[in-house]
């Protein structure tokens, strides 16, 4: 696969997302053939760890490829999204859940599906260039791929803040905020990585001082409000207007639901459980909410307007997050 580079070198399962030239955006094949390569390396006795990487300067991945979940939406085909996001998630856990250690190295833009391939490896490491976030309220959807499940145990508010602002971090935020464990100059990773292969020990994995974290120093009480609505007149009183800038950018719908689920992950005792609440907003996305608009606006047009139609109201959240009935997404030695 051109996308993709799997193989086994010494003691290391390898995973090397190559698509540089789009920014190593996660395509459905992709995604089956990390889920796939997981599987067979899980008994294998010759593999004693998983490292993933990622070709380029730019981004280890900087998102879901989710153009052909566009088309087909606008043509009325709603399995195409379905399966691209319950294919996706069933990865991302399988990600979590690996018995053996796990390795990512995230450089450039993490973003979105890119955190749901890096985040939740048992070792994340980041460097100087790393710049993760989840900015899916932007294009009408919300944070997936195990998103709530982490900004759910960012400390404070941080979570609910990310999830409707969508901000950057840096390398020192992500550590702060749980995204990420170690940070190591990015010149140390090719060395980095032939040791893992060679030796299949984490003993070589040594974290440096991380960049000083901004996150803490931020006063994030206004996303304590109950509602959206809450957190902008909080905002308002306030006066900080570069806040309120990046909300009044995101489909209402999208932040009214990133919101609830982010509240409701932290109840959460298994990453699954958020995962199968986040597939039921996406598994309707194309259908039901903003998210065909916000593609369209953000990445086929590009002209950066989006016109939120989505009805934001509490019926209609509650409708988006409904169970599934028969679709719903279901894991086994779940309860």
């Amino acid at each position: 696969m051109d996308e993709l580079q799997i193989r086994k070198t010494g003691r290391a399962g390898r995973i090397t997302l190559t698509r540089p030239q789009a920014l190593n955006a996660l395509s459905h094949p992709m995604a089956l053939a990390i889920h796939k390569a997981l599987d067979d390396w899980r008994d294998d006795a010759y593999v004693a760890l998983v490292v993933i990487d990622a070709l380029g300067d730019r981004a280890f991945c900087a998102g879901g490829d989710i153009a052909a979940v566009y088309h087909a939406g606008r043509a009325g085909d709603h399995g195409v999204g379905r399966d691209f996001f319950r294919d996706e998630y069933r990865m991302n856990a399988a990600i979590a859940d690996f018995p053996k250690p796990v390795v990512a190295l995230m450089q450039g833009f993490v973003m979105g599906g890119g955190v749901g391939v890096g985040g939740h490896a048992s070792h994340r490491v980041v460097g100087d260039t790393t710049r993760i976030a989840m900015p899916e309220s932007g294009i009408g959807l919300i944070p997936d791929v195990g998103g709530t499940w982490l900004l759910g145990r960012a400390p404070g508010r941080i979570g609910e803040y990310l999830a409707l602002t969508g901000a950057r971090m840096g390398p020192g935020d992500a550590i702060h905020a749980g995204f990420a464990d170690l940070y190591i100059p990015e010149a140390d990773w090719p060395g980095l990585i032939a040791t893992l292969e060679e030796t299949g020990d984490l003993g070589c994995l040594a974290g440096h001082p991380a960049p000083a974290a901004t996150l803490d120093r931020r006063d994030l009480s206004a996303f304590g409000g109950r509602h959206v609505a809450d957190i902008i007149a909080a905002l308002e009183q306030a006066g900080d207007a570069d806040t309120l800038n990046a909300l009044g950018r995101n489909s209402p719908l999208s932040m009214a639901a990133g919101l609830a689920m982010v509240r409701a992950a932290r109840a959460d005792t298994r990453m699954q459980q958020s995962l199968s609440r986040e597939y039921r907003f996406t598994a309707r996305a194309t259908a039901e909410s903003d998210f065909l608009e916000g593609v369209r606006a953000q990445i086929i047009d590009k002209d950066r307007r989006p016109d939120w139609q989505a009805d934001a109201g509490p019926d209609a959240l509650r409708a988006m997050l409904a169970p599934l009935e028969q679709d719903e997404l279901l894991w086994e030695g779940a309860e």
